[in-house]
């Protein structure tokens, strides 16, 4: 058996000539250079595609979001078209209800008898039919209009041109352009002949007016002296 001196390192054989540097083991320096670069490519490529879906999905939850807020414009616009509507219904509904006695305020005033409180009351009441929209319409000598009139009574005059309202038997109410009563009238058509009539008086007359006849001076003055 041979002992082993300590202190002393085995040292691998070096052939002669060589240095010390040729025994030291030799790592692949190219084969790591190779290697860092495809996995710095790998890495980005994976970032760019995450990136990809992201932004996808923002554009995704952004048009989801426009159009949530767009369908809940029209909703409100919906809703306060719907609201208004509904409002000027029951006020319409209201003052319908209301007609008959402002009819009977009009007679009552026709014939001197609002007087007093009662008067105060009528006026008061008019008023606040008057702040809610409701106007009455209808005169007498205009014009008769089916979408407005109501023809109650009928008779020719031969001072009209076209059929006139002489008489307004109730008056008519509207809110705004809506027309919740038509005002009842009485109305008048031309005479019948009486237009033919007047235009017959006012052409010319086209017949020559006849000669005067000659008188004797005429003749006297006009031959010759007979011998």
């Amino acid at each position: 058996m041979t002992e082993e001196t300590p202190g002393f390192e085995e040292k691998p054989d070096v052939p002669s000539g060589a240095t010390p540097e040729d025994a030291e083991p030799k790592t692949d320096s190219s084969t790591a250079e190779g290697s860092a670069p495809a996995g710095d490519a790998n890495q980005t490529a994976g970032l760019v595609a995450q990136l990809d879906q992201v932004r996808t999905a923002l554009g995704e939850r952004t048009a989801d979001l426009q159009r949530l807020q767009a369908e809940y414009q029209n909703y409100r616009r919906r809703v306060e078209r719907d609201r208004i509507a509904v409002k000027a219904i029951a006020v319409a509904n209201l003052l319908t209800e209301l007609l008959p006695v402002l009819d009977d305020i009009g007679r009552a005033r026709e014939h001197g008898e609002l007087v007093g409180g009662f008067k105060s009351v009528a006026e008061s009441l008019e008023t606040v039919a008057a702040k809610m929209g409701l106007q009455q319409f209808g005169k007498e000598g205009e014009p008769f209009d089916p979408t407005i009139h109501e023809a109650l009574m009928h008779s020719y005059a031969p001072d009209v041109t076209e059929t006139t309202c002489v008489a307004i038997l109730q008056p008519g109410y509207r809110i705004g352009e809506r027309t919740i009563r038509p005002a009842r009238v009485a109305v008048a058509e031309p005479q019948p002949g009486a237009q033919a009539a007047k235009a017959e008086s006012a052409e010319p007359s086209a017949t020559p007016a006849a000669s005067a006849p000659e008188t004797g001076d005429d003749k006297e003055s006009g031959g010759p002296d007979e011998g």
